[in-house]
Formats: C-alpha cells, sequence, structure tokens
C-alpha cells in the first residue's frame, strides 16, 4: 500500500505509465519537439473533420492522443477503468465531449496548466491500491479557444506583452496500470498547495505559478531528503522564461539550486526564434512535453530518475476581470525507468 510522507505519496509498489500519446498543431510540429509527436494536424480548425468550432477542435486533439495512447497499450477505449482528464474551457468542455466518444468511466478535473500532472497523480494513486487496474489521465489546450476564453478573440488583434506566453494548441494521454507491469515507474506523487503572491496581470503567468512550484518542489525534498542532483532532469510546466528565472533564483535564496531545471514552456517552442514572447503555457503543454521528450528518455534509459511538476493559474475569466489576485497551484511526480 501507498505511504503518506509529510505531503509526498509513496509508492512502495509503483504503479506504472504503460503507454501514452501525444497530439500538436502547426506551431507544435515547427517546434524542437515536433519529431516526438505521434500525431500533428495544420489545420487547428480541423475543417476536413467537419470541426464547427475551436472548442471542438480541442476535443478532437483530445480524442487524437487518447486513440494513439489505447493503440499503443493494445486495448480498447471499454477496457479503462476510469479516465481523470479535464482542460482550460469552462466546465471542462474539451474533456466532456471526449469522453462522451470514449465512454469510460471519467472524473473530470479543473487544474488550469497542472491538470496532466494532477491526473497522474490520481491515476497513480488509484492504480497502487487496485480501485482500477487501467486509468487514463490526458489533457489539452487550444490556442484560439484559450484566446477568447481568457483573454480576447483572434479577430481583435490584441498586441501580446514580453511575458505573456502562447497557449499550446496539444494534447497528452497516459495510460497508468497497477504495480508489477511493463512500463515508466509512477515512485510518489505530491499534491500541491495553493500559493498567491498577489500578481493580478493575466500575461505574466510565469510569475504567478512560480510560488506554487517552489511550494511544491521545497516540500517534497523536506519531506524525503533527497536533493537535486538526485535527478536526471527537475521539469516544470509550465513557467516560461521569466517563471523559470524567478523559480531558480528562488531555489537559490532557499539553499536549493537546480542547475538540471528545465521548464515544459522552454523546450516545447524555440522560444527565440517562434513569435511565442515568455515561452508555452497551456495544460497541453506540459502534457505534450511529458509524451513527447520526457518518458521516451526514461523509457529508454537516458534518463533513469526525474522530478515532473505542472503548475496552472486558477484563475477565472470572471476574477481576472474584477481585478482579484492569481492563485496558483503545483502537483508534482517522480518517475522512475522502465520496469
Amino acid at each position: 500500500m501507498p505511504k503518506r510522507r509529510k505531503d509526498v505519496i509513496l509508492f512502495d509498489a509503483p504503479p506504472v505509465i504503460a503507454a501514452w500519446g501525444s497530439a500538436g498543431g502547426k506551431k507544435e510540429s515547427e517546434g524542437p519537439l515536433a519529431s516526438g509527436f505521434d500525431f500533428i494536424t495544420q489545420d487547428a480548425a480541423f475543417a476536413d473533420e467537419d470541426c464547427a468550432n475551436w472548442e471542438q477542435a480541442e476535443s478532437i486533439l483530445q480524442q487524437k492522443a487518447a486513440g494513439v495512447c489505447l493503440r499503443k497499450a493494445g486495448i480498447a477505449a471499454k477496457d479503462v477503468d476510469l479516465t481523470f482528464a479535464g482542460d482550460l474551457q469552462a466546465q471542462c468542455t474539451a474533456s466532456n465531449y471526449t469522453l462522451r466518444t470514449l465512454a469510460t468511466p471519467f472524473a473530470g478535473l479543473y487544474g488550469a496548466c497542472s491538470t496532466m500532472t494532477e491526473a497522474l497523480c490520481l491515476g497513480a494513486a488509484f492504480a497502487s491500491t487496485g480501485l482500477a487496474r487501467q486509468v487514463l489521465a490526458m489533457t489539452s489546450s487550444h490556442f484560439c479557444a484559450a484566446e477568447r476564453q481568457f483573454r480576447t478573440p483572434l479577430e481583435y488583434g490584441a498586441k501580446r506583452t514580453p511575458t505573456a506566453q502562447w497557449t499550446a494548441t496539444a494534447a497528452g494521454a497516459c495510460l497508468l496500470r497497477s504495480p508489477g507491469q511493463g512500463g515508466v515507474q509512477v515512485l510518489s506523487a505530491t499534491f500541491g498547495r495553493v500559493q498567491d503572491y498577489g500578481v493580478t496581470d493575466i500575461n505574466n503567468m510565469g510569475a504567478a505559478m512560480m510560488p506554487a512550484a517552489a511550494s511544491t518542489l521545497l516540500r517534497y525534498f523536506d519531506a524525503t531528503g533527497a536533493v537535486p542532483a538526485d535527478f536526471d532532469g527537475i521539469f516544470t510546466g509550465d513557467l516560461g522564461r521569466v517563471g523559470s528565472d524567478l523559480l531558480c533564483e528562488q531555489m537559490e535564496k532557499e539553499g536549493v539550486p537546480l542547475p538540471n531545471h528545465y521548464d515544459c514552456g522552454c523546450l516545447l517552442y524555440d522560444v527565440d526564434n517562434q513569435n511565442v514572447q515568455a515561452g508555452g503555457s497551456g495544460a497541453g503543454c506540459s502534457a505534450a512535453v511529458l509524451c513527447t521528450w520526457v518518458l521516451p528518455r526514461l523509457f529508454d534509459g537516458r534518463f533513469r530518475r526525474v522530478l515532473f511538476l505542472s503548475t496552472g493559474a486558477l484563475m477565472s475569466q470572471t476574477t481576472f476581470l474584477q481585478g482579484e489576485t492569481i492563485p496558483g497551484i503545483a502537483h508534482c511526480v517522480e518517475l522512475g525507468g522502465l520496469v
């Protein structure tokens, strides 16, 4: 059975990520991780599939990622015991419509851009205890849908600030299985605590989410006694350049420097040349980096042990118009090499 040490759930018999799938759009196909995607589209509107709006398009992305994941696992949707999924749309619309098609038992999540790791934490907990044998964890985001909901419609042509981040048009899906089977091990899970340091600028998500990433990392290291040097990489997603610089500065002050830190928002795109301002964001950003870059390296032995955090800004389109500050959260999974 799993054990709890302070805020960290330790899996003595680790569940595994047995398969994964990823889907991306045109911008992602032009980035450094393009070759790692299982599915790429040049048409984010999916016009050839009679897609009527951006929200439907995001659901199609999720379905593509889930379909690839299930094919790799050699199972059908009916074999999945439970799906944890969410997205950035109001009431998790994209996930709801995806699960209308998949028809698996479904628990909807909203962790903003932290949703991928939140789903992995919950999926691992269910798989490790035998409550579910096969669990699907997935999330997505779509640039056009997110801009319309949280900022302004694309037709408005609003100028983006240097601290803004580019919402990924991407999706990622992972199939978790109970202990004793082949796959990448989930060694521990750490659920985040909400942090709010008074940031109100929706064009500076990195600064809003950084305190949550620092909080979760410090609590993990305190509970386990591990140090950054124990890991091949410590991944955050997605603070972008601004938030990453702030995180490294803060962790240095805390006496826990992170020389092996990588941020998904800086990995998915060529930040200097792709006009994404401070980097990538969106729930699909960390999901895509996990499924195109991190898990393949754990699978083939290039990585042996990593920490993977997804960070989320927990505002809504109403609260930021009311001038509310932006709370952040960061969930973390510790992943080990293939068994």
